[in-house]
């Protein structure tokens, strides 16, 4: 039978697993079905009720596709009707006028996709040959007309044979249905994977550990490398014009800048094409090396750079344009006494040579795993400020089946996230023996060593053990979200939703 929308628990996270682990384990297989089908039924735009059209109007047909020539129709009392009433119901009075044509179209929509899914695995599971028995669908029908127990007979004889016949064909469908989700979920989920979730969680570590933050490279070492790299970090301050047009609009306008016709700033400010123009192409002092987001070729860039004072740069292709420079000031060198020019060098190592910077610090960090003394001692020496974490199991993704990454001081709770989902980190930290320290580790802007420890035993393994696999049958359902794609993309699919709705429901 059809299936009540249901709200979504609002005690907080504790409390709905709580709910959820109690329904799992009071009827699993009911759970399933239940779960499932809500999931497909449930969609993501609930507001309001559209208007119910007046299907006995004379050549209307509410045929909105076919699975596999078998009709997608809305008709009083079919399950296309059940879930288009229960989205209506369930929101009625959310919606306002400015909004009711949209809504309308996303509820039949909506209610549309479930029918597909639905007609879909009747479909699938009449050509597999399967049909409950006729005692299964009668005790499913009795279970909807049970008073303290018992089943009530004088209301069910109230029914008419039609409505009667309705109700035995929704209870035949929902068996269907149920059948062919468990079948999927049992084959979407490995037999052994609750085991071996379970078996992940019992091999839980503690960890102590120290970290290098990659900011902190030393103004020693950066002086080193702006030493060996002096041509890209002196200052230069050019003027620029861009031409789109062509390269022969380009070089008219080129030559009537050198020959005096036409003044460098009014062309760019009149026939230029870039965020320079309205300031006469003044690109402002930069750095050498920021010239290569504008110019590719390096021996076109070279030219440039070369510039004197007062000089004024050949055209220089830049994809679909061509622009030429002025140079305003000769090349400065680069002063290492000044903090600023320091700081926006120190940016441009850590984006375009990280790897410099993340070998200084790996190189320090085994430096640490050399010493022949403790941890503690050695980090002491190292200036190093330690931290602890843990008990922690193989926890990929910071999942909620066991303890989640998180809680170490000096890292946030977004750089955990990114943590939680790098295979270096899991590797090093669960393949490191117990007691020595970890080879040096990447994860964000830090260079990690990590000292693996034993953890303490779980408290009440046994009960531990099977609450993990509640919880991991329950999300395991997620599996599932490949069903409803199957069936709304399929090639077996006619939609034909848009020529329906637009004909009958469209105000």
């Amino acid at each position: 039978m059809a299936m009540k929308v249901k709200k979504q628990p609002t005690n907080g996270e504790d409390s709905a697993k709580s709910e959820l682990v109690r329904r799992f384990k009071a009827n699993p297989a009911v759970f399933i079905g239940t779960v499932v089908v809500l999931i497909i039924v449930i969609v993501a735009f609930v507001f309001v009720p559209a208007i119910v059209p007046n299907i006995s109007g004379f050549g209307a047909d509410y045929t909105f596709g076919y699975y596999d020539k078998t009709p997608i129709s809305y008709r009083p009392g079919n399950y296309f009707a059940l879930v288009h009433e229960q989205l209506v119901q369930t929101n009625q009075g959310t919606y306002s006028e400015e909004n009711a044509a949209y809504v309308n179209f996303q509820i039949w929509w909506n209610a549309f996709q479930s029918a597909v899914v639905h007609t879909g695995i009747l479909h699938e599971m009449g050509k597999a040959g399967y049909e409950p028995s006729k005692e299964k669908v009668d005790r499913e029908v009795a279970q909807a007309f049970q008073i303290n127990g018992r089943f009530d007979a004088a209301s069910y004889r109230q029914l008419s044979n039609a409505r009667k016949i309705a109700i035995w064909r929704e209870a035949q469908e929902q068996i269907i249905t149920e059948a062919y989700l468990r079948d999927q979920y049992e084959l979407l989920r490995p037999s052994g994977e609750a085991d071996f979730v379970v078996g992940m969680a019992a091999a839980q570590r503690r960890f102590e550990g120290a970290a290098y933050n990659l900011a902190d490279y030393p103004e020693a070492e950066l002086k080193t490398y702006v030493a060996q790299n002096f041509a890209l970090f002196k200052s230069v301050h050019f003027s620029r014009i861009t031409v789109s047009s062509g390269e022969r609009e380009a070089r008219q306008i080129l030559a009537s800048v050198k020959d005096g016709t036409l003044s460098f700033e009014d062309a760019a400010r009149n026939q230029s094409q870039d965020a320079y123009a309205e300031r006469g192409g003044d690109m402002g002092v930069q750095m050498a090396y920021e010239l290569a987001t504008v110019i590719s070729d390096e021996a076109a860039r070279e030219k440039v750079l070369a510039l004197r004072k007062g000089e004024i740069s050949d055209l220089v292709s830049a994809g679909e344009s061509w622009i030429f420079f002025r140079a305003e000031e000769d090349p400065v060198a680069v002063d290492t006494a000044d903090a600023a020019q320091m700081e926006k060098i120190r940016s441009y190592l850590l984006l375009f040579e990280r790897g410099r910077v993340v070998d200084y610090f790996a190189g320090l960090a085994e430096g640490i795993r050399a010493k022949g003394i403790g941890f503690d001692e050695a980090l002491q020496e190292a200036g190093l400020q330690k931290f602890s974490f843990g008990p922690l199991a193989i926890n990929y993704g910071n999942l909620p089946f066991f303890p989640r990454l998180g809680g170490i001081e000096g890292f946030s709770d977004t750089v955990l996230s990114d943590f939680a989902v790098t295979d270096s980190f899991w590797q090093t930290a669960f393949s490191t023996p117990l007691g020595a320290v970890s080879e040096p580790l990447e994860l964000g802007d830090q260079v990690l060593i990590l000292l693996p420890l034993e953890a303490e035993p779980a408290e009440s393994p046994e009960e531990n053990a099977e609450n993990i696999k509640l919880t991991f049958q329950y999300f395991a359902h997620e599996a599932n979200d490949a069903i409803q794609p199957f069936f709304t993309q399929n090639p077996k699919l006619k939609d034909q939703f848009w020529e329906t709705y637009s004909r009958y429901l469209m105000n």
